[in-house]
């Protein structure tokens, strides 16, 4: 209470704070202009039933229920920042301006990003916008209609990514995922619209024990999420001139969910590739080719088989970005050239291999973590019967980590104004 107190009495912070909640409005306010010609019953039914849709509206912060003018959200811009972080794994260069240059390093590595966010906006916006007209949501369209459309759309996504990069400036959360959390908040109100409707007094212990669940799970993911192994260091007393400097002990924090929900984001792009495709191949004029476009559009809707699939590329994205974002070689050559060491450890190769075979064993909580929490709306589902009472997923995690961030970001405001 006394920090949200101490937020408020501090001017500059204050304003900050309501400038992005203005950029977030304005964000909404562009969810809801549609482009010409849509039909957002027929939407609102696709949305419900195929999966496919429904991930691709999480990550549109909402903005795809009304095939919005930003109906691409940000999903060119982490699709981009997917593509250059595998490219460091083929490039040493860019892992050396990513992880060795530091904020100069990352400040071009971002803005490659963005430079891939514009040809990737006009792609998935001529795709989508194709898969659209294909499900008899957006009525078909002359050559000209159909050109300014992906024009508008990538444009919109284009826009949202310059509105997050803005955002981030302000130093109180991150841009592009306050934006995705703020579409996600959007339609709670809604989903808890559609629960008073449906309800009936059978739902009433299947929504008490809903209760009681969801601030479990929501306080499981905050636990691992912010949960860390500390890694004694101790440096070594170096005598330079007259003064005596090392000698002191600290730790090497080591996250038990280092690779975030990044994990999420790999799998659903990988699974979202045969519902895609099944979608094109489905309205094809030869019958083999139909039957199966039919079999890989209805992928997403077999619970089991999706929820099994989506668990297992979980869990390996969770080894695969883990070893792109943590090199255990670099950082027992950084602690050697700065005098430091493990106890009990040899500094070198000997580190390297501690420091790998330890992050190894971490992973495995971190990745049956990501993949339960992955699976658990589908869980919740077979469970209840009841589609609106679910908890966990991409989005609960997404929520979880924009909250912990902001808050760690405008602690560090108020310290650093309270230091000086």
């Amino acid at each position: 209470m006394n920090e949200v107190l101490a937020v408020f009495k501090d001017r500059d912070l204050r304003k900050r704070i309501l400038t992005i909640i203005g950029f977030l409005a304005v964000f909404r306010v562009l969810a809801a202009i549609p482009i010409p010609a849509v039909d957002p019953n027929r939407l609102r039914g696709v949305l419900d039933n195929n999966a496919f849709f429904g991930l691709l509206n999480i990550f549109s912060g909402g903005a795809l229920d009304n095939i919005s003018i930003i109906m691409l959200g940000v999903g060119p811009y982490i699709t981009g920042s997917i593509i250059m972080q595998l490219l460091t794994m083929i490039f040493p260069s860019l892992k050396e301006m990513y992880q060795e240059e530091g904020e100069t390093g990352r400040r071009k590595f971002n803005q490659y990003s963005r430079l891939i966010t514009v040809p990737l906006a006009f792609l998935q916006g001529y795709a989508l916008l194709t898969l659209l007209i294909r499900q008899q949501i957006v009525p078909p369209l002359g050559a000209f209609d159909y050109f300014l459309n992906v024009l508008i759309v990538a444009a919109g996504s284009i826009l949202l990514m310059w509105l997050g990069e803005i955002i981030s400036e302000y130093s109180v959360g991150n841009g592009i995922s306050l934006l995705i959390f703020a579409g996600i908040v959007a339609g709670i109100p809604a989903s808890a619209g559609q629960l008073i409707f449906q309800y009936n007094s059978s739902l009433l212990p299947t929504i008490i024990a809903f209760l009681v669940i969801a601030p479990l799970v929501v306080a499981g993911v905050v636990l691992i999420t912010e949960a860390e192994r500390p890694i004694p260091v101790s440096y070594a007393k170096r005598v330079r001139g007259m003064k005596m400097y090392g000698g002191i002990s600290t730790y090497l924090p080591i996250r038990v969910n280092q690779a975030g929900v990044i994990p999420i984001i790999f799998a659903i792009s990988i699974l979202l590739f045969p519902s895609m495709i099944g979608n094109f191949l489905a309205v094809s004029s030869t019958p083999w080719v139909a039957r199966l476009g039919s079999m890989l559009a209805n992928f997403t809707n077999n619970m089991w088989l999706y929820g099994s699939m989506y668990f297992l590329l979980v869990f390996l994205f969770t080894y695969f970005y883990t070893a792109i974002t943590f090199d255990p070689d670099a950082i027992s050559s950084n602690l050697q050239k700065q005098g430091g060491f493990i106890p009990g450890i040899r500094p070198g190769p000997s580190t390297a291999e501690y420091l790998s075979k330890l992050i190894t064993r971490i992973t495995l909580v971190g990745a049956l973590f990501l993949g339960f929490i992955a699976v658990l709306p589908f869980i919740m589902q077979i469970a209840t019967g009841v589609q609106t009472l679910t908890i966990g997923g991409t989005a609960l995690l997404i929520v979880v980590s924009v909250v912990l961030e902001t808050i760690k970001q405008i602690r560090a405001q108020l310290t650093l104004r309270e230091y000086e």
